[in-house]
């Protein structure tokens, strides 16, 4: 058994997830699990201090990878799918921290504007995404890909919506609902 399994099968035990023999390809799992996802289900992108958590429709899979690539990566999965489309939220705070207690967040910034040009992104204090998210984990999924990032309020929370059905369309069935009911 090589040093990563051991460390992913210690981490099974300690945080009582089902035991696994090897880390899986986050890549391949993201197209995997992407089919049976839909709208209320959670992508997080997460900084190496997201911390593992109990819940039961949480999965976390740890990605080795620099964040940004791994946002980008999932943008892009998620961009393919006709059934679901992505509301990324970023933390509020992020804006705000220095640079002389988080060395290089300056460079992560612009590089994570980058990634995120063309996308709507809703910046929120970080408690009120966690508190969204532990909502929504009570009944539907969320995947968490923990990256190797060290800075912090740099992770990326990507809510999943129908791809096929608009905002704007909602509303405007939610009016003509309402309109018959008032008759």
């Amino acid at each position: 058994m090589t040093k990563q399994m051991l460390i992913v099968f210690a981490a099974a035990i300690t945080i009582g997830s089902p035991v696994c023999a090897e880390q899986p390809d986050w890549e391949t799992e993201l197209q995997r699990q992407l089919p049976l996802l839909g709208h209320r289900n959670w992508i997080v992108v997460a900084d190496a201090a997201y911390p593992a958590q109990t819940a039961p429709g949480i999965r976390m899979i740890y990605t080795g990878e620099k964040q940004l690539d791994v946002v980008r990566k999932v943008l892009g999965a998620v961009r393919r799918q006709k059934h679901v489309r992505g509301v990324v939220f970023t933390d509020a705070e992020l804006p705000f921290v220095p640079e002389r207690f988080a060395r290089g967040i300056g460079e992560y910034r612009a590089g994570l504007k980058q990634v995120l040009k063309g996308h709507d992104v809703t910046s929120l204090p970080h408690e009120q995404i966690i508190e969204q998210m532990d909502e929504a984990g009570r009944t539907f999924q969320i995947l968490v890909l923990k990256t190797d990032m060290v800075l912090p309020y740099t992770s990326v929370f990507i809510r999943l919506d129908c791809g096929y059905w608009s905002d704007e369309a909602e509303r405007e069935l939610r009016a003509a609902m309402k309109a018959a009911g008032d008759r």
